[in-house]
């Protein structure tokens, strides 16, 4: 978890502005900040126990496009359809846990906290209500106001090979160790059977990874 970890923050630490990011960026216009989408996201994980998983996801498909700008928040107009619209964003949840932390943040600190920060710090904070480390967010994004249902078709697919994925990750200057890791810090959440059950029936008993004994508990 801790080397997945590392890789979210190649991820995030440089903005889409060119801006050099700080830990402290909020230590004067809204030192609160943090306890404030803290307590937003644990209420929440207290209600929603599938929370965790949903904001992390979250994060991962707003980085993956754009970079960490916030834009899978961004509605559709009749003149655009955005990312959250995109077939793979569309069982994207909990955005209102980003928003109630985020209307708290204005009555406290108005026209302060990016909403890219908070869903970056928001990611952080599941991960230590999930049990996992903790760590110094970097702060100073801008909110990206484009926003392509289009551009979804580059996040990674559940049917995507080694070659695509590895691919696909090499385009946003990640390696395959770094897909390796990342995948592998796969360690809450849940998936619906219909996303890899092709990997369990039509496979080649010579070159499965997928253990018999995991595919005879499954269900049929």
């Amino acid at each position: 978890m801790i080397c997945s970890l590392n890789v979210l923050l190649i991820l995030v630490g440089v903005s889409l502005s060119g801006a050099i990011l700080d830990a402290n960026y909020y230590q004067k216009t809204c030192p609160q900040a943090e306890d404030i989408i803290y307590t937003a996201v644990r209420n929440a994980t207290i209600y929603d126990p599938k929370v965790p998983a949903r904001i992390l996801r979250m994060f991962f498909h707003d980085c993956f496009i754009r970079g960490c700008d916030a834009s899978v928040l961004l509605d559709s107009t009749p003149e655009n359809k955005a990312e959250k619209d995109g077939p793979p964003n569309v069982s994207l949840a909990a955005f209102y846990v980003i928003d109630d932390a985020k209307t708290k943040l204005e009555q406290s600190c108005p026209k302060t906290v990016s909403c890219a920060d908070i869903i970056a710090i928001a990611a952080r904070d599941v991960v230590v209500l999930s049990g996992g480390p903790s760590w110094s967010v970097l702060k100073g994004r801008k909110d990206g106001r484009i926003s392509r249902a289009n551009e979804t078709i580059n996040l990674p697919a559940p049917s995507s090979n080694t070659s695509q994925l590895i691919r696909s990750f090499s385009q946003r200057g990640l390696s395959a160790k770094d897909l390796v890791t990342l995948s592998g810090g796969h360690t809450l959440g849940f998936s619906h059977c219909s996303s890899f059950e092709a990997r369990l029936r039509n496979f080649s008993a010579a070159t499965t990874l997928i253990p018999l004994s995991t595919r005879n508990s499954l269900p049929t």
